[in-house]
């Protein structure tokens, strides 16, 4: 997995085992690998720039030998032999992706694409890969995203408690988990910027030697602009209804330039951008959750958990809820978005659907994702 952050390569083994809803999971291991030097660099170009079928095809299969790089540098620090691999699930890197239809020759068109080659991860992982798994949501008339709930039904519903998981990573995305719930009662959506625009800025600020604000530091020495967060919340997005997504295309590069050229000293700055992180969670919570649930538990993961500058005003904007991290239910908070994908792989490889319509806006349930066969 490698998230719209662009941070790393998160690579869980995970053993898997039933089917559908009934689906038992166990991560047996979690590897964090770094990009090698200029990819991220690439990737970051490519998705926000005018670029060139050249550049990208040369781009996808950069980053599908990257990946299978990743996943055998896994094996060999968690002492997992390649050929007990009997599947693999490759997200990809999303360099572009527009949920809402636009005419194109007169036609209305939605489109989403993420690249890194599978069959270069196969021909590693003596595996079949699964990828390409947000092609057939959109296809069906969904968003194409978010597809984690239905990993999240699996590891995290309870017939007790209303529960709210939520992932900040480069966007941030909720689902909603009502006490006892059936899968087409969940809720979900992306509320928003999560560690992205934070990101931009920091990387910006210290030339490059740091990509985010560890441990939220920078935001720590400044307090947010009020006047900067009132009109940055005046977005239609925010008032959107559920299901919707959104991605760099909305909250990349040119939004945090445009931040940029309002002169405010660089601590401002990324504390207004940690804190319009955890107000449009909250706003998010308040104006689609509340309305259907209590909230009784909120369970965090993604890099956005590590910032307390996020992490803290969330603390404060509900203090009638328990707020925990998938720690908590033996998933580490890096790992969480990845072990969901090995989840969707092993649906895909069984021919299951595995998206929600209720979450995606699909008109129906459809299998997700591209098999490539393995090499062996």
């Amino acid at each position: 997995m490698s998230g719209t952050s662009v941070d790393g390569i998160d690579v869980a083994l995970v053993e898997i085992n039933g089917a559908g809803h009934k689906i038992s999971t166990e991560l047996v291991g979690f590897e964090a690998i770094e990009f090698p030097e200029g990819v991220r660099d690439e990737v970051l170009e490519v998705t926000s720039s005018a670029t060139t079928c050249g550049r990208i095809s040369q781009l996808n299969f950069l980053l599908g030998r990257v990946f299978a790089d990743a996943l055998a540098k896994a094996c060999e620090c968690l002492g997992m032999p390649p050929e007990r691999l009997e599947l693999v699930g490759s997200h990809g890197q999303t360099i572009y992706h527009q949920a809402e239809p636009h005419a194109v020759r007169g036609l209305p068109v939605s489109s989403t694409m993420q690249v890194g080659e599978p069959a270069c991860i196969a021909r590693v992982a003596g595996a079949p890969v699964v990828s390409n798994f947000r092609a057939a949501d959109v296809v069906a008339g969904g968003h194409g995203a978010p597809l984690v709930p239905f990993a999240d039904y699996i590891l995290f519903r309870d017939t007790d408690v209303d529960r709210v998981t939520l992932n900040i990573g480069g966007i941030a995305n909720l689902t909603a988990i009502p006490a006892g719930a059936s899968p087409d009662q969940l809720i979900a959506f992306d509320t928003g910027p999560g560690n992205m625009v934070s990101d931009y800025l920091v990387e910006t600020f210290t030339g490059g030697a740091e990509h985010y604000d560890r441990g939220g530091r920078m935001a720590a020495q400044g307090e947010p602009d009020e006047g900067l967060l009132a009109k940055l919340l005046d977005d239609p997005y925010y008032q959107a209804p559920a299901p919707k997504s959104t991605g760099r295309e909305r909250y990349g590069a040119e939004f945090s330039a445009r931040l940029l050229k309002r002169g405010l000293p660089p601590e401002v700055l990324v504390a207004s951008a940690a804190q319009l992180t955890a107000r449009t969670i909250l706003l998010g919570i308040d104006q689609l959750v509340r309305p259907v649930m209590a909230v009784e538990e909120l369970v965090v993961s993604g890099g956005g958990w590590h910032n307390p500058a996020i992490i803290e005003p969330l603390r404060d904007g509900l203090p009638h809820t328990r707020v925990r991290s998938t720690e908590d239910f033996g998933i580490g908070v890096d790992a969480k978005e990845a072990v969901a994908f090995a989840i969707l792989a092993y649906e895909a490889f069984h021919h299951r659907p595995a998206n929600l319509p209720s979450a995606t806006g699909a008109e129906r349930p459809v299998v997700l994702g591209s098999i490539t066969p393995s090499f062996a």
